[in-house]
Parts: C-alpha cells; sequence; structure tokens
C-alpha cells in the first residue's frame, strides 16, 4: 500500500505504484513466450522544449488502457515509447544560443519521459528508442544503403528555398509569403543538389496495399489521392522553331485534344530558354525569376489571377499541324506530369480562365450527350463527359471510345502512347542542415570509383548503375559506407550556422570531410595528413547533406522489436513474434507523409526479405484533437494550453486520464472543459468511500460469501459485458459511464461480496491504475492488479425473470412496474391498478378496452 492513510491521498498514492512497475518490470514484454503476443504502438513524439501538451495524454491514455487490458486477457503485450528526436527546432535553438542539440535533445527527453512517467503509461522502457542515438540511426543509414543497393536513392538538381541574407536553404514551414520566419528576408527558389527515393517504383504498390488495411475510409482516400493514379496519354507536339525537339504532354483527357489552342511550360522547364524568342526573352526572365519566389501551393491556387507570358515560339499540333503558341506560366508545375501542357481551355477551368485572360481562343470539342447542336459557349468550360464535335473524323464519338481511339491513332503514328501517371512524386530525401543522419556516402572520381567497384567487398554494395553527379564538369560517383564502418557520426562543429554556400555547417568540418578513405573496409583518416601505408587509399569527400527527420520515423516500430541488439536491427526471430503493430495510434495530422513513407520503406524491406508483411500497420486509429477550453486550436500565443502536469499536481493522474477519456468519443474533437474534471474526480472518491472504511479497510459491508443481491449481480455483470466491449472498440467514454452507473447502485446496497468489488476495481484499474492498484491489494489482492486475470460476464446473470412494464392510461404514461416475464393480461392489470401513480386515474372510471403487449406496455382505455 501507497501510505497507512485512510485518504484517497492520490500524491501519495501514485508515486508509490510507479516506483512499484518501475522496480518490478511490471510492463516488460517478454521475447520468448508462450502466450500470444498484442503489439500496441503509439506515434511516437518528438520532444520539444515546451515538454507535453494535454492532446499526447489523451492518445497515450486510450492505447495504456488497451495495452493494460490486453494483459489482464492473458496476452503478451508490447507497448513501447521513444523519441523522434531530429528536428529543426532543436538545430534552430542550437544556432541562437550555442548549445549542442544533442544536449538539449536529452534534455528535452528527460523532461517527457518525466511527464509521461507521472501519468502511470504502461510502457516498457527497457525498450525505449532515440533517432537521435548512434546505436539506433547506425540502422537507418544500414537501410538507406539497402535503398542505394536497390537503386532506389539517387542525386538530383532540386529547388529549394534559398534566402541570400541568412545564408541557408530553408524548410517550407519557415517560409511565409515568399519571406522568411525569421527576420523577413526575401527568398527564392534555388536548385541544389538533393538525394531522392524512388518512392515512385512502389506507386502501384502503395496504392493496392491499402485496399486491405483497417484504416479510417478518410485517411486511405488522402493517401489515394496523394498518389493520385491516372490512366490517359503521352503526346508529343513538335516544336517549329527547334526541329528534332519536343514538347511532350500528360493528359487525361486524349479525347480533347483538338480543342487544344495553346500550350504552356513551367517556369522551371528546361526549353524555356530556348524557346524564347529575342524580344520575349526580357519579359520571360522577369517572370521566371517572380515565379522563383512563390510556393507550388500559391503557383496552382484556383482562385489566383492568372499569369504567363508567350514565349514567342510555337508547337505544332500533332494531328492537324496547325500552330500552337507556347507559353511560360507558374500555373504549370515542373515536379508535376512533363512540365509541359496542351491547353484545352473549353474543357479545364485553369486553362478557360489564363485564355479569357490572354484574349486566346477557346474550341469547344465535347458537348454533353443529350445536346444536339456544335457547342454552346455559354456553357464553357464544360468539364463533363460527352461526344465529340469539331474533332474530325472522330466526330460524333462518345468520350471514352474516342479516347481509346485517338490514343491508338497517336501511338501509330508515332505522336504518342498510352500511359499511366502517378501525382506522386519521388521523395526529397536531402536536408541541408546539421541536426540529422548523416548519410554513409562518400563522393569519388570516375577512376577511383572504377578500381572500388572491382573490389570484392564493394561490388555487391553497389546499385546496378552508379549514382552520379557533376560540379564544374568534374563528375563525383558515390561509394557506400560498408557495414563495418557504421554508424557515421556527426562531427563536432564550432557553429550551427548554415554554411552560406547552400551546404550544411558539416561543409566546415574540414577533417570529418575530406578524408583518406579505405573502400573494402570503411577506413578513414583526414585528407589534411598523409595518405595511409598500404594499398586501396583513395581520396573522398562525405556527403554534407544529411537525412530528414522521417528517416528515423520510418522504422522505429521494427528496432522496438529487438533495441539493444548491436548485430542487425533486430532478429529475425524478434520480428516472427510480435510482427508488426495489431493497433498504431497517432493523429490524423500523419494521415499522408509519415505513414506513406514508413509503407514505403516496409515495402523495400519486405522485398528484400528483411519482414514477413508487407504493410506495417494493419490496424490505425485517429485520436481526435483536444481544443482550448474557447473552442480554437490550442497555442501558445492564444494562451489556451492545458499544461497536463498541472491537473496532475491539482487532481492526479488517474483523474486526468479519466477525463480525457470521459469527454468524448476518442475519435473526436472536443473542447477542453475545466469544470468537468471535477465530477471524475467525485467518482473515484465515491468508489474509495464506498468500498473502504474510514480507517483505509474494507467496508463492512463487505462480505466473502456469493453475490446475494440478484439486482446487483445483474447488473455487475452487465458492466463487466459493457466495459469488455467498449474497451475492444476504443468506446472509452461509454464504459466509464457504465462504471459511474454501478458506482452509483453501489451506494444504495448494504451487503456486497468482497468478490464482486474486487470485479469493479479491476474494471476501473486500466483507466485509473494507481487507484485500480491501491484498492486492489486494500481489498487483500496481491499486486499487481494488471496480471489478475480479466473478470468474466456469466450470459445467463444478464438474463431477469421480471420485465418493465409501462402502464398507460387513454394513451398516456401514467407509471410503469416490474411484473414476472410470464405475466397474464389480468397481473398486468391487476399490478397497475395497484400503482399508487396510475390508481388515481381509474378511481370511479369503467374499462372499456385492454391492450397488453406482454413485457413491453398496458394500456388502458377508460371512460366515466
Amino acid at each position: 500500500m501507497a501510505t497507512q492513510c485512510p485518504d484517497y491521498n492520490f500524491s501519495e498514492i501514485e508515486p508509490h505504484w510507479q516506483r512499484y512497475w518501475d522496480e518490478h518490470k511490471t510492463w516488460r514484454a517478454e521475447d520468448r513466450s508462450d502466450l500470444p503476443k498484442y503489439y500496441v504502438l503509439d506515434m511516437f513524439p518528438y520532444p520539444s522544449g515546451a515538454g507535453l501538451h494535454i492532446g499526447h495524454p489523451e492518445g497515450y491514455t486510450g492505447t495504456d488502457i488497451l495495452a493494460r487490458y490486453q494483459r489482464a486477457r492473458g496476452r503478451n503485450v508490447l507497448h513501447p515509447m521513444g523519441w523522434d528526436a531530429f528536428g529543426l527546432p532543436t538545430e534552430q535553438f542550437a544556432i541562437q544560443t550555442g548549445a549542442h542539440p544533442r544536449d538539449t535533445s536529452r534534455r528535452n527527453i528527460d523532461n517527457f519521459r518525466r511527464q509521461i512517467k507521472s501519468l502511470g503509461f504502461y510502457y516498457d522502457w527497457d525498450r525505449e528508442v532515440d533517432t537521435t542515438d548512434p546505436a539506433y540511426f547506425r540502422w537507418t543509414q544500414w537501410i538507406f544503403l539497402q535503398l542505394f543497393k536497390k537503386g532506389l536513392a539517387y542525386v538530383d538538381e532540386r529547388p529549394v528555398w534559398w534566402c541570400e541574407a541568412l545564408g541557408t536553404v530553408l524548410a517550407n514551414e519557415e517560409v511565409i509569403d515568399g519571406r522568411s520566419e525569421r527576420g523577413n528576408h526575401p527568398v527564392v527558389r534555388r536548385s541544389l543538389r538533393q538525394w531522392v527515393l524512388r518512392i515512385t517504383a512502389y506507386a502501384e504498390d502503395l496504392l493496392n496495399g491499402l485496399k486491405d488495411l483497417d484504416w479510417p475510409d478518410s485517411t486511405k482516400r488522402m493517401q489515394e489521392a496523394w498518389i493520385g493514379r491516372s490512366e490517359g496519354a503521352e503526346i508529343r507536339f513538335d516544336l517549329e522553331s527547334l526541329p528534332g525537339q519536343s514538347l511532350e504532354v500528360f493528359t487525361t483527357r486524349p479525347d480533347t485534344l483538338f480543342g487544344a489552342t495553346y500550350m504552356v511550360v513551367a517556369p522551371e522547364h528546361p526549353l524555356v530558354p530556348r524557346l524564347t524568342a529575342g524580344a520575349q526573352r526580357a519579359a520571360v526572365e522577369a517572370y521566371v525569376g517572380k515565379a522563383a519566389a512563390k510556393s507550388d501551393l500559391e503557383r496552382t491556387d484556383l482562385a489566383k489571377d492568372k499569369s504567363g507570358v508567350f514565349t514567342g515560339s510555337f508547337a505544332l499540333h500533332p494531328v492537324t499541324g496547325s500552330r500552337l503558341p507556347v507559353w511560360v506560366a507558374d500555373y504549370v508545375l515542373l515536379s508535376y506530369g512533363t512540365g509541359a501542357i496542351m491547353a484545352v481551355p473549353a474543357h479545364d477551368q485553369r486553362d478557360y480562365d489564363f485564355a479569357l485572360t490572354f484574349d486566346l481562343p477557346v474550341q469547344q470539342v465535347i458537348e454533353p450527350a443529350d445536346h444536339s447542336g456544335n457547342g454552346d459557349a455559354a456553357t464553357l468550360p464544360f468539364l463533363g463527359e460527352g461526344r465529340l464535335v469539331h474533332s474530325d473524323g472522330y466526330t460524333g464519338l462518345d468520350w471514352a471510345e474516342a479516347k481509346a481511339r485517338i490514343t491508338a491513332d497517336l501511338e501509330a503514328a508515332g505522336k504518342g502512347r498510352a500511359r499511366v501517371q502517378y501525382k506522386l512524386r519521388d521523395w526529397l530525401f536531402s536536408r541541408q542542415r546539421y541536426w540529422g543522419e548523416p548519410f554513409p556516402i562518400v563522393w569519388v572520381s570516375e577512376s577511383d570509383f572504377e578500381a572500388a567497384r572491382a573490389l570484392p567487398e564493394v561490388a555487391p554494395l553497389l546499385p546496378a548503375e552508379p549514382v552520379v553527379y557533376r560540379e564544374k564538369d568534374i563528375a563525383w560517383y558515390a561509394l557506400p559506407l560498408p557495414d563495418a564502418a557504421l554508424p557515421l557520426e556527426l562531427p563536432e562543429v564550432e557553429s550551427y550556422h548554415p554554411s552560406g554556400s547552400g551546404e550544411s555547417p558539416l561543409a566546415r568540418a574540414t577533417d570529418w570531410l575530406d578524408i583518406w578513405f579505405h573502400p573494402a573496409s570503411g577506413r578513414s583518416t583526414p585528407a589534411s595528413g598523409p595518405r595511409p601505408e598500404g594499398s586501396g587509399w583513395i581520396r573522398a569527400r562525405r556527403e554534407t547533406n544529411t537525412m530528414p527527420q522521417w528517416a528515423g520515423s520510418c522504422w522505429y516500430y521494427l528496432r522496438y522489436l529487438d533495441p539493444k541488439n548491436p548485430a542487425e536491427p533486430f532478429s529475425p526471430e524478434a520480428e516472427a513474434y510480435w510482427q508488426t503493430p495489431d493497433l498504431y495510434v497517432g493523429g490524423a495530422e500523419h494521415a499522408v507523409l509519415h505513414l506513406l513513407y514508413a509503407r514505403f520503406w516496409h515495402k523495400v524491406l519486405h522485398d528484400l526479405g528483411v519482414v514477413r508483411s508487407p504493410e506495417p500497420f494493419r490496424k490505425l486509429f485517429h485520436q481526435g484533437i483536444i481544443l482550448g477550453e474557447d473552442g480554437s486550436k490550442m497555442s501558445k500565443s492564444l494562451g489556451n494550453v492545458v499544461n497536463p502536469d498541472e491537473i496532475v499536481k491539482d487532481y492526479g493522474a488517474d483523474t486526468l486520464r479519466l477525463y480525457l477519456m470521459f469527454l468524448g468519443p476518442l475519435e473526436a474533437m472536443k473542447p477542453w472543459n475545466p469544470k468537468g474534471i471535477e465530477g471524475v474526480h467525485r467518482f473515484l472518491r465515491k468508489v474509495w468511500r464506498d468500498l473502504l472504511d474510514p480507517a483505509g479497510r474494507p467496508a463492512a459491508k463487505l462480505h466473502d460469501g456469493p453475490e446475494d443481491h440478484p439486482a446487483t449481480e445483474r447488473l455487475f455483470h452487465e458492466t463487466i459485458k459493457k466495459v469488455t466491449e467498449d474497451i475492444e472498440n476504443l468506446r472509452f467514454n461509454t464504459a466509464i459511464s457504465q462504471m459511474m452507473v454501478f458506482a452509483n447502485h453501489l451506494q444504495k446496497v448494504d451487503r456486497l461480496a468482497r468478490a464482486t468489488a474486487s470485479g469493479f476495481v479491476q474494471l476501473i484499474a486500466p483507466f485509473a491504475p494507481h487507484f485500480g492498484e491501491e484498492l486492489w491489494e486494500r481489498l487483500g489482492g496481491a499486486p499487481s492488479v494488471t496480471t489478475a486475470p480479466w473478470p468474466a460476464y456469466d450470459p445467463a446473470k444478464l438474463v431477469t425473470d421480471e420485465v418493465k412494464v409501462v402502464f398507460q392510461v387513454n394513451g398516456k404514461v401514467r407509471g410503469d412496474g416490474f411484473l414476472p416475464r410470464e405475466a397474464t393480461e389480468a397481473d398486468a392489470v391487476a399490478a397497475a391498478r395497484a400503482h399508487p401513480r396510475v390508481a388515481p386515474h381509474l378511481d370511479g372510471k369503467a374499462l372499456r378496452k385492454t391492450i397488453y403487449v406482454p413485457g413491453r406496455i398496458l394500456n388502458l382505455v377508460v371512460s366515466g
């Protein structure tokens, strides 16, 4: 027991049981067990300096209840916790203060761990992981090397936000209206060398895999939209001013080909300089420069005014040969499709708006199937399906048939082909920052690469096609570090400020950056020193980019299976037993990127034979958002953030846990209401006072015999059934309501079986574990209550010999009563006449008619 004090003293009870769980490792998951496993996982947090906010324990409480319940049901439960600790805020703090990000992260993690433990969560702390720990990111680097070897990692020049005044690349969230969040400096789009992962190679697999997942439909739809599978045609338009050159476009509507009246290329399209006629050059260059300061979201906003510049060049229609003017406009993105479009203003809203703005021709080529004319400009743009008009030999065809015929004819003429395209883009996997996983890659000359590739230790590590980038006409080749050289750790640096060249601060760590490298062994030494003795040493330069924060979160659920393994990310035996989470719980804000990236990595590992299942998260649940008391999203600037530490101090962790679950359905968005927490706290005190006497011992009304109160026994079994089913279905609010009903009933009885009291405590314990442990022990149970078998309800005890019958007089309810199930109509009438609230409506009146539905209702029709 926590204390000899008879009162419900949560400030003593809760720390006592937290120490007990830690000392006895109550939460430990056994790796080799004959018990069935249950793996429940929370999305691990980024440990910010602000600590936990009230939204964190909402989801964590839900999984904790489930974990404790599953343990009581006899399952070997894995419920781990860790830290997604690489991140931009920590690096920004380092830039401002000079504090090493590692020290900041550790301090924040210590605070998060303290807060989480104070809430009594059932986490296996022996399996704690930290993405910034070299023992962890060694295997993040190893997985990247598998992607590299499989040809799924390459380098490319990609546009990023560049701030000249700050001398650095900025993340999207650091750019507001074309200016830096820090300092309000102008920013532009600038192309830098980036690592990119070929996630598009798995686009179809990622799409098809969604079908069998038990996920919220909204999340599956978001992933489907992000992947964006489109069937259509790739069409080639020859360029009049550039013989032998063409613009290739992808369209889902080849049936509208004859409605193309102009072409548009993205400002970043590589052909723009060559397409631009001399008289248009100044205008085009000015426009391209202005577009570089806009985000993709701004450029594609349907509501924005359309802008563009004519290049002075023309493309040739692949069927009619007509000249189509080529424009540069920022509503076309290089990152989507081919970076060029055929504009069909009669059948596309953006094209139509652009054509009206610049007085370009509009030609309708599709009309509704029930329309008898040759197009009606007043209905444009017409975006629906129909039949073709003004389309040469295809006029009159249904649009679907026309799509197929036009595509086939283009392919036969060598002017196009059928194609499936995805909106999904390859994953830009670089950050020009210090605080991230270093890439286990060095760059070498072509001759040194060829020499290394000939080595039997190196050849198996390389992709079929070398990864190469060119810098000032010099080709640099990527060589991977061998496993023995992992982890590659970050060097100590004097400053975390950007290098000013677009590279990360690692570019200034010269002794780490420029090295003598031994490809076969992975050994290295600073290039500032002499070449080491022996053969095989070459000059190399390390990669200065670091991995994004997504990297460590792509596979952490697998490291939990075997977190101390120094030889492999996890053992085959651990993966065979635990496999993947049975339930994954986290916020809907991660519906796309984190979940998509994790699925991609998992599918690669599956193809490599590292994991058995093709999907990482079979069942997913999103907890809702807790809003501020004012109904708006919690924010420091609004002053409506709730700190869980304060609630724990005033009411205890168990009260907070119960209240978070009682607010409403776990998946719902709901406002915080501090008034409601008092009611939940009173519930715990009520149960405490009802089951214990003033001295803190079992109450006098408890007895050791069987339950001898039929109504109590029935309601207890109803409560077991309801709470069990509600936990299974994550309906925690209604489970708590049922327990409150039972607690109210207990106050009305003067005898109660000790077994009933202990069973009720077991039902409460997953929700309020400290409270449950203390009451369980005071009632004579051996700790821990978590290990006691879960109560089972008896269906026979749910059946009652009495049923409730409603009494009506002339159709109006006047009372009710409990009658034997087999009661006759005469029995029901006699009971109604004897009922004190019904009898006054019958006295002195003649009974004209009786309507009786056994077990439900008795309606007496009277007059007089």
